[in-house]
This record gives structure tokens, C-alpha cells and sequence, in this order.
């Protein structure tokens, strides 16, 4: 039977992302005008994000404040690294595999059974929820000889996986004004290490067992070069009271070491343009130089206090050091603690200050606050640096990412990609956030600080920007993710990262935070609340005029297709003629999936009627009328994430204005 009521149909997908950067004339319909704390799904739609949950149950130790800044979250091999105030300790985090009664009894000889114990000590104490167990030993998956309620604490239940960890043990202490740290993984002699750089003490070095060897350099050069001005016969002797004549000694210390070629000279003395008291061939036999050979110190500079560290090509790369901030200093091959470039250490100086080191694609990416440089090669023999681009800079180093086959970062107007490009060798820059780029004004220049992290199996990137006057629960950042070619956005409210972590653990991605002044270390995209505050979603769609701002729309129903995941909570608002205060506001229309009438049913999620759809499409009528027409979805509290897929509204005609 024909449509007899006149009644037009405009239906359109949820997609494109936060856009506010165009007309709402010229946004498409499934563009969003506000998207916050809901993330552009790869499967299609807005997904409402997940929460955070506590991945380590105690605190990290402080040094002197309780709210000190968690300086960094580390994972390595089993453990977990945090580092707080002036120490840094390992903890080991894992599941309850069978439920614990509060009425249980267990001194000494009882069993808890989790689902792995690899990371943790072969005894101690570890916690779960608000209670802690200390034990005397432990399998594969149970820890034995437990005794509980210790401490102050008292016996409560625990349910099959909730979070059970380990205390906190110091690894090393003693780091005086450490700032945040970056850290590296990495493999020189078949044993897995990490390198950690806090931008003040020493670089340090955990083995596989957790224990510390500081990167000390105690006989430190000043790393400099410079030109032989007269030849050098191999049989010129030189025991002591010899001559090197240079174009340039003043960057030099007043006695030291140089090597030119592979010859090593010592040297007592110097004037403006020679070394004086030198003896030659210290380590090797004597050979010729011709002027122009290259002098170098033969040791670079102290690596103490880097901010940046790099593997690269089997040397370890070290930049950011307070006296050295344009400098990058690389150790031996193999040997990340040996800086003599008699074996293959060196360093190197770019004209701008070094805001941040990445590898990608065969190259080290040396990324400075107003340029951008990569170095290329295999070892100090042949490594190679050549501008990327002069014009554009990293504002801040810790939002680099490898992310979905690309590098991204923070430049000065907002996000952007070092893009390999069809020719060899090539790259290519381009800005990638345009359409969010009013977000990235309010925060580049009064941010404090950032923060980013990737979620892989998304191809997801965060950033969080951070500001001293801002509480957590208003604090922002944005989400991009990639769907093929194109980058979609949309707004985080609420997350307040100080330092992170992602990896990858039999298939799942997890991903890792700390705490800006709490001290605990929480697990992104697990639960429906930040730590039990509650998430706020928001969607508001474009003004929909349906191609003619002139004619009222009298509207009679939407269909909302959405996807829960669990119970939802959280109400479809209609609203008209660009929110103005006099149009009709009618009440919130329930979207949740116990109340609200399907076209087939009822959509309780996990109740299946005509087949269950797990997308239902859900016919709601609504009131109303006017020129434009907004949709609004607003998280009524703690809700379980859910996709908002689609709409279609249906409407009559009325007069034209």
C-alpha cells in the first residue's frame, strides 16, 4: 500500500568526526559539532570511550609530597616500573582467577589462585582491592602460604578478576630533582634491558633482574672537531713534546685526547691553534695525515642529565643535556655505557634545541623545537644528518608516536604526520588536525604539559594537554583515530595522564597511566567510570536544515541505530532552530535499553526478541518543530560504552518563512 502521510524520511551514518572548523550549512550530517569522551570507532559510529581502573592497587611511594607527580609507568619484561619523587620501584599486576569470600579464613598455609604469577617475587605481599596478603611462595598461577587481612587492612570479598598486585619495591633510589623520564627497551648482548633518562642524573640501566648500572661517564671530552692545518709524517715522533697545529683548539679542554683517522694522540697543552706536549700513536701505529683530516675529542660529552634516549643502528642516542641542549651523543655499537669514539661512539650537533628522538622506517628522526633532522646510516663511521624541515618544529617531545605507519606530533599549529612518501628516502609533512584546530589554540600555548599514547588495535591516538589551573575532571585532550585514508577527531574530558605506557600481552593491548598527584597507577579502556567518577559523554549532530533553512519541519519520529554493550543509560534530546531559547525544547526522550521501544520489540541488550539485534533500531516519536533540527545524546551517569551507529528523522513539511 502507497505512503499516504506525506511524511519525509533523512537518514545518515554517524561519521567524520568532531568538525569545527566549517559552517553547520556545510557540515555533512553525520559530522558532529560536539563529541566528547565518545571516540570514532574503526568499526563505524561514535563509540562512548571506556574508563580507567586501578592497575596496581597501592600507591607508588613519594619522596617528600603525597602529591607528587607519578614521573613515569614502565612495563619490562613482567613488571611494572613507576617512578615517583626520588626513587623508582617495580610492582607486578595480575587477575583473581577464583573468588575470594570475605568469611575465608587463610593464615599461612591457604592458597589464592590467580592467573599468572610471572613478575611477581618468589614471596611478599600483594594486594587486592583494599586488602593485603602476604606469602611464602608461589606456581605458575597460585601463591601459597598466604596469610591475609595483614596489616591494617581487613578481610573483605574479591570476585573472579579483580586486580590483585604486588608492593612496591625500590629499584633505585637517590635522584635528586628528577624530572619526567623517558625510557627505552632494547637488546644489545641477548639480554632484554630499559634505559631510563630523567633530564637530570644519570641515565640508568635495568637488566632483566632489575639491577641498576648508571651510565656515569667519568672521563667525559667535550665531543668537539676540527681540522688538521699542517701533514703529519707517520715517522714524526711525538713522546711527549710534540705539536698538533689545528684550525681551532677553544672548544677543547686544556689536555686530553684526540684521534684523527684511527690514531689516538695525547695531549698536556694547548694555544688558539695547537695541542702542545703530545704523544702519538697511543693505542695503535702511526700513520699519516694529510691538512684537512678531521680532529676529534676522543671522548663526547657527559650524557648526564639527558631528557632523550634512542637504539638506534646498536648504539645507544642520548640528547637533551642542560649544558648540551643541541647535541646528540651516541654510544659504542653493542655498548651503551662506552663513549670512546676510538670504537665507534660519537656526537653531533644540529643548530636548534632538541625537543625529542624517534626511530622510524631505518632512520632517527631528531626532532627540535623549530626544525626537524634525521639521521641515517649504520654506525659512526658513515651516519648522516640532513634537514627534514627547516620551517616546522616539535612543540613538545612526548607526544611522538608511532602511529598507524606514521610519525605524529605536536607541531605549532597542531597535529602533523612525517609521512613516508612514494619516493625512497623521501618525507613528506602534512597537518592532520584542522578540523579540531580551535582545541589546539585554547591548549598549545597555556598547556603546561602533554602527554599521548597510542591504542594500536584502534589505530587510535590520544593527547592530553595539561594545565596547572585545570582540575582533572575538566581537564582535555583529543582522540584521533584513523579510518582508511582519513583522520577522524573528537574531545576527551576528565583524564588527567602525568606519564604512559602501551604493550601488547598475549594479543591484548594494554594500555597504561599515571596519576598526576594521586600516585596510582591506572589501566585505560577498562570500566565504565574514571576510577569511579562518572564519564560524560556528549553528541550534538550538525543543524540539519535537510537542504532548505526556509521550510518549517514539523518533526514525528527519530530511529536511533545503536549499539550497546552492556545496560545503557543516557537521553536523545531533540532541539530546534539552532538552540535558540524561544524555540520548543521538548524533554529528554530515554535511551537506554530497558525502556525505549524497538521497531521489533523490546531492545534489552542480552534479551533477545525476533532474533536479538545487537544494533537495534529504536523508533522513538518525538515533538516538535522548526527550521533546523539538532540531535543531543547525553550520558545519563555510570553507563556501559555503547556506538550510536545512526538516525533517521522523519518529518512533514509545514510553511515557509
Amino acid at each position: 500500500m502507497a505512503d499516504q502521510s506525506q511524511t519525509v524520511p533523512s537518514a545518515f551514518n554517524c561519521e567524520g568526526g568532531l568538525v569545527l572548523n566549517k559552517s553547520t550549512f556545510m557540515m555533512q550530517p553525520g559530522e558532529a559539532l560536539e563529541l566528547k569522551n565518545f571516540e570514532p570507532a574503526v568499526e563505524g559510529g561514535y563509540r562512548r570511550i571506556n574508563g580507567f581502573n586501578r592497575y596496581i592497587n597501592a600507591i607508588v611511594p613519594f619522596t617528600a609530597s603525597a602529591s607528587e607527580k607519578t614521573l613515569m609507568v614502565a612495563t619490562f619484561g613482567n613488571n611494572v616500573l613507576a617512578a615517583r619523587g626520588t626513587s623508582i620501584f617495580s610492582s607486578a599486576s595480575t587477575k583473581l582467577a577464583v573468588a575470594i569470600a570475605s568469611g575465608t579464613s587463610m593464615t599461612g598455609s591457604s592458597t589464592i589462585t590467580a592467573d599468572s604469577t610471572d613478575g611477581f617475587s618468589s614471596s611478599g605481599t600483594i594486594q587486592l582491592n583494599s586488602e593485603t596478603f602476604t606469602y611464602t611462595g608461589k606456581t605458575a598461577t597460585t601463591f601459597t602460604g598466604v596469610t591475609r587481612a595483614t596489616g591494617t587492612t581487613s578481610a573483605a570479598a574479591h570476585a573472579l578478576d579483580d586486580v590483585l598486585s604486588e608492593a612496591w619495591n625500590t629499584i633505585d633510589s637517590g635522584r635528586t630533582s628528577a624530572g619526567k623520564y623517558n625510557f627505552e627497551r632494547f637488546n644489545f648482548d641477548g639480554t632484554d634491558k630499559i634505559i631510563v633518562a630523567d633530564g637530570t642524573n644519570a641515565p640508568t640501566v635495568f637488566n632483566s633482574s632489575l639491577a641498576a648500572t648508571d651510565i656515569a661517564v667519568t672521563s667525559a671530552g667535550t665531543g668537539e672537531q676540527t681540522v688538521l692545518a699542517a701533514v703529519i709524517a707517520s715517522g714524526d715522533g711525538m713522546t711527549g713534546s710534540g705539536t698538533l697545529t689545528v684550525a681551532d683548539t677553544s672548544a677543547f679542554a686544556s689536555s686530553g685526547s684526540v684521534i684523527i683517522g684511527t690514531e689516538i694522540f695525547t695531549y698536556t697543552g694547548k694555544t688558539a691553534t695547537t695541542f702542545t706536549g703530545v704523544t702519538r700513536a697511543v693505542t695503535s701505529t702511526a700513520v699519516a695525515h694529510e691538512a684537512g683530516a678531521i680532529v676529534s675529542d676522543l671522548k663526547p660529552s657527559a650524557v648526564t642529565g639527558a631528557k632523550h634516549v634512542a637504539a638506534f643502528k646498536n648504539h645507544m642516542f642520548f640528547a637533551g643535556m642542560s649544558a648540551n641542549k643541541q647535541e646528540v651523543v651516541f654510544s659504542a655499537p653493542f655498548q651503551e655505557g662506552s663513549f670512546s669514539v676510538a670504537i665507534g661512539a660519537g656526537s653531533f650537533k644540529v643548530d636548534d634545541e632538541i625537543t625529542g628522538l624517534k626511530v622510524f622506517r631505518d632512520n632517527l628522526f631528531i626532532f627540535c623545537e623549530t626544525r626537524i633532522f634525521k639521521l641515517t646510516g649504520s654506525s659512526g663511521l658513515n651516519f648522516s644528518v640532513s634537514d627534514v624541515t627547516r620551517d616546522i618544529g616539535c612543540v613538545n617531545g612526548d607526544t611522538i608516536q608511532e602511529f598507524a605507519g606514521d610519525l605524529i606530533f605536536l607541531g605549532p599549529d597542531g597535529l602533523r604526520t612525517v609521512a613516508g612518501t612514494a619516493r625512497i628516502g623521501d618525507v613528506e609533512l602534512g597537518t592532520i588536525s584542522s578540523s579540531v584546530q580551535s582545541i589546539f589554540n585554547d591548549n598549545i600555548a597555556d598547556a603546561s604539559e602533554f602527554e599521548s599514547v597510542v591504542i594500536t588495535d584502534k589505530t587510535q591516538y590520544r593527547i592530553f594537554f595539561t594545565k596547572s589551573t585545570v582540575a582533572e575532571n575538566q581537564t582535555k585532550g583529543i582522540i584521533c583515530v584513523l579510518k582508511g585514508t582519513k583522520f577522524e577527531f573528537s574531545e576527551l574530558v576528565g583524564m588527567r595522564p602525568a606519564c604512559t605506557d602501551s604493550f601488547v600481552s598475549e594479543g591484548n593491548v594494554i594500555v597504561l597511566h599515571g596519576a598526576y598527584s594521586t600516585g596510582y597507577i591506572y589501566r585505560q579502556e577498562q570500566g565504565n567510570t574514571f576510577d569511579g567518577t562518572n564519564i560524560l559523554g556528549r553528541y550534538r549532530s550538525p543543524d540539519l536544515t535537510f537542504n532548505d533553512p526556509g521550510i518549517r519541519k514539523h518533526m514525528q519520529r527519530v530511529i536511533v541505530n545503536y549499539q550497546p554493550e552492556a545496560a545503557v543509560d543516557a537521553d536523545l534530546f531533540v532541539r530546534y532552530d539552532y538552540e535558540d531559547k524561544d524555540s520548543p525544547r521538548p524533554a529528554a526522550y530515554p535511551l537506554d535499553s530497558t525502556d525505549v521501544v524497538a521497531i521489533y520489540g523490546t531492545s534489552v541488550y542480552g534479551t533477545p526478541t525476533y532474533g536479538g539485534s545487537t544494533q537495534p533500531l529504536v523508533r522513538q516519536s518525538v515533538e516538535g518543530s522548526g527550521f533546523a533540527v539538532a540531535l543531543r545524546v547525553n550520558d545519563g551517569g555510570a553507563t556501559a560504552p555503547y556506538s550510536l551507529k545512526g538516525f533517521q528523522l522523519e518529518y512533514q513539511l509545514g510553511a515557509r518563512r
